[in-house]
């Protein structure tokens, strides 16, 4: 498995900017799967989920402002982003969690895209 994340880049605040994350494999449905963020100096956090049946889960700080969303026909995850705020300034990263059989599990990364959120 292999992912692709792109849509990066510097936008004003109240701005919007879409990332997509294209996966290669036959592991992209009925996985969970993510976007997180890294900003400089702290810890990756989460950002938004998708489940293996399609409900979302936000962080609270993002709530209402971000979409996640995937298609299945082009093996992508989207994160649209409206509203953006200085503090959304982060290296995005999209994220494939894998459940096989017998409980095996499985993280897969993408390279990280820099979103830039300039005041």
């Amino acid at each position: 498995v292999q992912l692709q994340a792109s849509g990066g880049g510097l936008v004003q605040a109240g701005g919007s900017l879409s990332l997509s994350c294209v996966a290669s494999g036959s592991a992209f449905s009925g996985n969970r799967m993510g976007w997180y963020r890294q900003a400089p100096g702290k810890e990756r956090d989460l950002v938004a989920l998708i489940t293996g049946d399609d409900s979302t889960y936000y962080a609270r700080s993002v709530a209402g402002r971000f979409t996640i969303s995937r298609d299945y026909a082009k093996n992508t995850l989207s994160l649209l982003m409206n509203s953006l705020k200085p503090e959304d300034t982060a290296v995005y990263y999209c994220n494939l969690h894998v459940t096989g059989a017998g409980g095996s599990v499985n993280d897969y990364w993408g390279q990280g895209t820099l979103v830039t959120v300039s005041s």
